[in-house]
């Protein structure tokens, strides 16, 4: 997870890919879309709190569609 970066336009690509595995009224989904849009720490921190919190087939389904 290191390797990801933390810009906004990064964390609104995650927040799409984390949509599409898990819904776009997850709270994940939510906190990305809200940390991409107020560029806020303490929202990127929440976000990457609950990015790690799922599962990790849907944490690596997300980022393998980042790298695509």
């Amino acid at each position: 997870m290191n390797d990801v970066k933390t810009d906004p336009e990064t964390i609104a690509k995650l927040a799409k890919a984390v949509s599409f595995i898990c819904g776009a009224q997850d709270a994940t989904t939510l906190a990305l879309k809200a940390a991409a849009e107020s560029r806020k720490p303490g929202d990127i921190k929440k976000a990457y709190t609950l990015f790690l919190k799922l599962k990790p087939g849907h944490r690596q389904a997300a980022l393998s569609m980042l790298s695509d």
